[in-house]
Parts: C-alpha cells; structure tokens; sequence
C-alpha cells in the first residue's frame, strides 16, 4: 500500500478525533435552559356534557389528574361545586372553574343566569315575530314596536321606532297553552335579559303595541340612532299625496292678513244739470235746393 495514502487516512482520522473532542466539551459545558414539565395536579371535572341551568350533582364530579396548566377559578373540592347551577355549557372532562358556576345558593335554572341587578322579561311572539326560529339563547335583537301614539297626529297613520337595542336572548322555546276546547296551542315565548327600567317599557309596549324583534350581529355593539318612521311617511310624494311634516316642527302656517274694517262712504250731492232750452226747426226752400235752421227759444223744456 502506498505509504503517502496511509499518511493522510492517519492525518484526517486524528483531525477528526480532535474536532469530536472540541464538540464534545462545548455541549458538555452548555447551560440548560430547557424547562422540566410541570407537574400533574388534581381537578374537579365534569364527568359528561352539562346543559345550562343544570344543577351539579355528586354524580356530575369527579377529580382527576390535570396534566397542563391550572385554569383560573379551578378546584378540586367537590364539596364546594355540589348544589351550584352551570350557567354556560360545560363538555365531559372539563374543569369546572368559578365563571361558568352560579353563586353558592342561586340554585339552577333560569334564575341562577341572570346577573345582578337586570331582570328577565318573557315576550310572547309568533315565528315571523320571532324571526322565524333564528333567536336562539345567547343571540342579540333589538326590539321594534308599532303602534299609534297618545295625543299624536292622526294623519300620520302607524308609528314605528326602535324601542331597545342589543338586548340578550336568554331562552326562546314555546310554551303550550289551551285553547276554550281544551287542544294545545303552541305560542312562542322568548325571554329577553334587561334592566328594570327596560323591563318597565317591555310591559307597556307588549300590552299596547306591536312587538317585532330584529336579530343582530353579536359582535355589532353599535348603537344606531334611528328618528322612527310613519305610514304617511311610506307614501310620502306619491300623486295627491302631500308630503307629511315632521312632529314638532316650528314653522307656522301662513294665513290671509285680516281685512280692514270697512270705512263709512261720504256721498257729496252733485249739482242739478242745467235747463234743457226747447229747439225750433225752420226748413227753407230755395227753387229745388231745401235747408234747416235750428232756433232756440227763450222757453225751457219740461
């Protein structure tokens, strides 16, 4: 074998060794920065899918190893989630936290989802009210009423406006009724969450108006600022149709000026005309040639 080829195999075999050494010191005197895994710690979780306003039940617990990290409001007592209404839907192997849990001693149902200081107020409509099964919980609407106002304008006809906007749906299902022969009726019934203010002119409109709902956006928190519309307003600036004015407006009717008192006529006596003087006609014949000559008498004429 060529001793010059056995030279270089020994020389790049040594080069590699020392470039293997040098790598291995660098790593061996690397820091470490990676992070150990956090420990596994024990949480109440749900043991299958809980509706809203479902009660929370022994049955309903159960307390397992949480692997990631400890969610906010979490615990592991049991005794403290037992007899607490689910005020938002929670999935099987889910930590029940604080925020999706009533109070202590709301109990469930439809109470326990309606926060401090706001009512829950029930709209009876039809589907097309309704928006035909569209306004499902958790949905925003606004409400539109139609009616005729106290001491208003008769011409104007109907009046409609926006009476409450981005109001929440809590519940919307029907709720059956019996008609004089005893038959079921179904009528729609959704539950609106509002202020006792807003609740007071929800009681008044349902009894003396027309309630629409109007669904939308969730994410649409914009308040429109809308004057209402009237049925003269729809057929404003059709043939023989006058274009309605605004309620309130200032501008005042125009009207005749009044006439002036009628003046007393001064009736001046004109003078008598003068004495009519009788007249005399003389024909005078001269050969075939005729004339007329009017003379005056000092007479006067009756």
């Amino acid at each position: 074998m060529n001793k010059r080829f056995i030279g270089v195999l020994t020389f790049a075999f040594v080069v590699a060794l020392g470039a293997s050494l040098v790598l291995y010191r660098v790593l061996q005197n690397r820091p470490q920065t990676a992070n150990a895994a956090p420990a596994a710690v024990n949480l109440a979780v749900a043991t299958h899918d809980l509706e809203v306003g479902a009660v929370l039940k022994e049955d309903d617990i159960k307390v397992t190893e949480w692997p990631g990290a400890v969610p906010v409001g979490a615990t592991s007592h049991i005794e403290d989630l037992k007899g607490r209404g689910v005020i938002t839907p929670i999935y099987a192997k889910e930590p029940l936290i604080e925020s999706r849990l009533a109070p202590k001693g709301a109990g469930g149902g439809l109470a326990s989802m309606i926060p401090p200081g706001m009512r829950a107020v029930a709209v009876r409509v039809n589907e097309v009210v309704g928006v035909a099964g569209f306004v499902v919980p958790g949905m925003r609407v606004d409400v539109l009423i139609s009616g005729s106002a106290p001491g208003g304008n008769g011409s104007m006809g109907t009046l409609a406006r926006t009476m409450l906007q981005y109001i929440e749906v809590l519940s919307a299902g029907q709720d059956f009724k019996k008609d004089n022969e005893g038959k079921p009726i179904a009528v729609q019934v959704v539950t609106l969450l509002v202020t006792p203010e807003q609740a007071e002119q929800l009681s008044l409109a349902s009894t003396q108006t027309s309630i629409q709902l109007i669904l939308r956006n969730k994410l649409d928190r914009e308040v429109a600022k809308t004057p209402g519309t009237a049925v003269a307003n729809l057929f404003a600036g059709t043939r023989g149709i006058p274009l309605p004015r605004p309620a309130g407006d200032a501008r005042k009717v125009k009207r005749p000026a009044p006439r002036p008192a009628p003046v007393a006529a001064v009736v001046h006596e004109l003078p008598p005309p003068p004495p009519k003087k009788e007249t005399f006609i003389m024909e005078i014949l001269s050969g075939s040639a005729k004339a007329e000559k009017k003379f005056e008498s000092g007479v006067e004429a009756k």
